[in-house]
């Protein structure tokens, strides 16, 4: 194999893929395994449980021990900071051994974030610089602050339908950039007792109901549904306060927000959905085309991107 290694470097590994470049003042220990073109840079360290995957950049300062995972194309930034006990004690080890932190395929780690042990960031998220993270990470999500809390998606839209016309006088419902996911601009009628907001099937509603819940009470870092459905179709509705809405069908990703009880936003199957940023008055509720089945959810992301691609 054929890599760039500056003199000042230590690199006492033979598994560096060919193209990769490691500066000054490195240090790769011998049970390391890192990729093709991979940019290590200066003062960084890398303990011999450590796997690195093709075109990973590590920045300066940063060392990466035992039991850390980085998938292909990961960029972590100066100083991020990795840790693999959580009861750290001078010429003590974990019984069971160190666990796996893992940073999957395109993720970015921010300057002086620190990253818990065992902890998995998600394929393509996005962790801001400073933050402390003590949970796992959705894939294709930006996270920041201490502890590092859900800020938004990263979207990915595609060219998005157009909604039909509410009518003169009325908001159109926005476009979302996922195909076959549509907000709908729900009738209105105030008077002076006050206002009505309604839907009826086959006009705005596609389905005919089965079950309805309801989300409300909720702490503002509280995140919901995070899953898919193999059958059932929801139409989401905010009947009071905001939420932010994630939606993924495995191509495409966008995000709404949901801040007035007449819009509202039908989900079919086979869409990954999120919910989160929930104000502390929200009130959402959720109409579905099937009585509960946990058969019927996709709670693994892996598992619905491998069911999305042969879909």
């Amino acid at each position: 194999m054929s890599y760039f290694k500056h003199p000042a470097a230590i690199v006492e590994s033979t598994e560096i893929g060919d193209g990769t470049r490691i500066w000054a003042n490195a240090h790769v220990l011998p049970g390391a395994r890192i990729g093709a073109d991979c940019n290590i840079c200066d003062q960084t360290f890398i303990e011999n449980k450590v796997v690195i995957g093709d075109r990973v950049t590590v920045k300066c300062g940063v060392q990466l021990w035992d039991g850390t995972v980085l998938e292909d194309d990961v960029f972590v930034g100066p100083n991020a900071t990795f840790t693999n006990d959580k009861h750290p004690r001078s010429r003590q080890w974990p019984a069971n051994g160190f666990p796996t932190t893992k940073v999957c395929r395109g993720a970015s780690i921010g300057a002086n974030a620190t990253i818990l042990p065992g902890i998995t960031i998600g394929a393509g998220a996005m962790v801001g610089a400073g933050s402390v993270v003590t949970r796992d990470v959705a894939p294709h999500t930006t996270v920041a602050g201490n502890p590092a809390r859900l800020r938004g998606i990263i979207p990915h839209r595609s060219a998005a339908t157009s909604t039909k016309s509410p009518g003169a006088g009325v908001a159109p419902a926005p476009e979302i950039g996922v195909p076959g996911v549509r907000a709908v601009r729900l009738p209105e009628r105030k008077d002076p007792r006050g206002s009505l907001v309604f839907g009826q099937v086959d006009d705005t509603l596609p389905f005919l109901p089965k079950r309805f819940f309801a989300i409300y009470a909720c702490n503002p870092e509280t995140v919901r549904g995070a899953h898919a459905h193999l059958e059932c179709h929801q139409f989401l509705v905010c009947l009071h306060g905001s939420v932010r809405l994630a939606v993924d069908d495995g191509q495409f990703r966008d995000e709404v927000a949901l801040n007035d009880p007449t819009l509202g936003v039908h989900i079919p199957p086979m869409t990954w959905t999120t919910i989160f940023g929930l104000s502390p008055d929200a009130v959402l509720l959720v109409l579905a085309s099937d009585t509960f089945l946990e058969s019927d959810y996709i709670r693994s992301y892996e598992k619905f991107i491998g069911k999305a691609t042969i879909k």
